[in-house]
């Protein structure tokens, strides 16, 4: 089958060079190593298995549709699309939603209209395609609609809240997986063997528990597990012999703290703090330490921490235990003044007293009654004791007048009503609410 010809306007972005046609040693060892065949593809065996949806595509002959592939870095986005193209017969052109915009999207769509007269069809390949605003991805529709090309975007973002609807209802949405452990391992060793593309040529001398050890550190990310073993290999002196023995101490150097990065502005932030406060809610000591771990170690904001450990404080504690919210305000200005790495110890100290405190959103269920009342009673009139009365004419009109000064008679405590003439009996807080939840609350307050 001949090979997909890419697109003459971006042949810096789209032809197929020797990274991925596999001659030579030119490139990062990520790229040296992508597959050349569908068979050479590793993981992903819900798409790509026998009798999977992706096989059953390219196997049928027939068309592509339009494809939005979600997943983590390093899964086999951009493979998977160039293999597909390849497969397909199709022409293969790739932009990068960093670096390209609407001009150059028009581009590609105009030489794709031309190909398309000739009898050849373009996948057109956008990577990181959430990157693009809405005005790009608008000029993408006709495109699409029309059948002049098939789009296949790459994303790491949940495309639901970064791609338009009227794309997301023109593709189908392909979600690839963390590649598994044994995935990794798999590709590490092709690629220590391998002469032509990998390190064999070095001759790397690699234990199986490193290997392991490097499979279970690149958090199912392939290109982090081959930028960090060429690294390693590299890295590594030769013996007398040739050999590159490689340890585990050079391979961590080299991983450095790559197993812990993710995107700070992305869902997977949102994902750890997410696991953090359910975990400080529900009390579990040891669960609310990790992940706090997981985010000061992905290099999340520690004063974006403090602020969740302060709203904690109050909206699942809150009056159960008054002190907690001191602890979480004192962390976060002692992170402030401090900062990293010493932060980290106010930040863990809060995160324990918060999981062992009693629980209470006491403070939570009362604003949300008399949030709910203000609501619907915004009109109601201030009673005239309660308003302020700073000229004759108000006081006039009786702004202040009844109104009883507790602290020289102490029966207006009891006596003189605070609330609206419409509200006046309901009660929004109880002395209840001071103290841990009941179970019977815990369940009224979840439905």
């Amino acid at each position: 089958m001949p090979k997909p010809r890419s697109s003459r306007l971006f042949p810096e972005m789209s032809e197929p060079d020797s990274t991925f046609a596999g001659s030579g040693t030119a490139g990062p060892l990520a790229d040296r190593m992508r597959p050349r065949e569908l068979s050479e593809f590793v993981g992903q065996e819900h798409l790509v298995g026998e009798g999977r949806v992706l096989r059953r595509l390219i196997e049928s002959g027939g068309t592509l549709p339009s494809m939005i592939f979600w997943g983590p870095p390093g899964t086999g986005k951009t493979t998977l699309a160039r293999l597909l193209a390849d497969r397909t017969n199709a022409n293969f052109a790739a932009l990068s939603a960093v670096f390209s915009g609407v001009k150059e999207l028009r581009g590609a769509i105009a030489q794709a209209r031309l190909d398309r007269l000739r009898g050849r069809r373009t996948i057109l390949f956008i990577d990181e395609i959430h990157r693009f605003n809405k005005a790009q991805q608008d000029a993408l529709l006709p495109a699409v609609e029309d059948g002049t090309v098939t789009l296949i975007g790459a994303t790491t973002e949940n495309p639901s809240f970064e791609v338009i609807s009227a794309l997301l209802s023109r593709s189908r949405v392909m979600v690839l997986n963390p590649l598994s452990e044994t995935d990794i391992e798999m590709i590490l060793r092709r690629a220590i063997a391998d002469e032509e593309r990998g390190l064999a040529d070095l001759k790397p001398m690699i234990a199986d528990e490193i290997l392991k050890r490097l499979a279970h550190l690149s958090g199912g990310d392939a290109r982090v597990s081959l930028a960090a073993l060429e690294a390693a290999v590299h890295s590594t002196p030769a013996d007398e012999t040739g050999n590159r023995v490689v340890t585990n101490e050079t391979l961590i150097e080299a991983l450095g703290r790559t197993q812990f990065a993710y995107d700070k502005g992305g869902e997977e932030h949102y994902n750890l703090a997410s696991a953090l406060i359910k975990s400080l809610r529900n009390s579990n000591v040891d669960a609310s330490l990790y992940w706090l771990a997981r985010m000061i170690e992905g290099g999340a904001d520690p004063v974006f921490i403090a602020r969740r450990l302060c709203i904690l404080a109050s909206e699942d504690i809150g009056l159960a235990d008054p002190n907690a919210m001191v602890q979480a305000a004192a962390a976060a200005d002692i992170v402030q003044l401090i900062g990293m790495p010493e932060g980290l110890f106010p930040l863990a100290q809060a995160t324990i007293y918060l999981a062992r405190a009693p629980k209470s959103n006491g403070v939570l269920r009362s604003y949300s009654a008399a949030h709910a009342d203000a609501v619907e009673t915004s009109r109601e009139p201030v009673p005239l004791h309660l308003r302020n009365a700073p000229t004759p004419l108000m006081k006039h009109l009786g702004y202040g007048k009844e109104y009883r000064y507790v602290h020289s008679d102490a029966a207006a405590k009891d006596e003189m009503d605070c609330l609206p003439e419409k509200l006046r009996g309901h009660v929004y807080f109880r002395q209840d609410e001071t103290t841990e939840d009941t179970e019977e609350e815990q369940v009224s307050s979840k439905q």
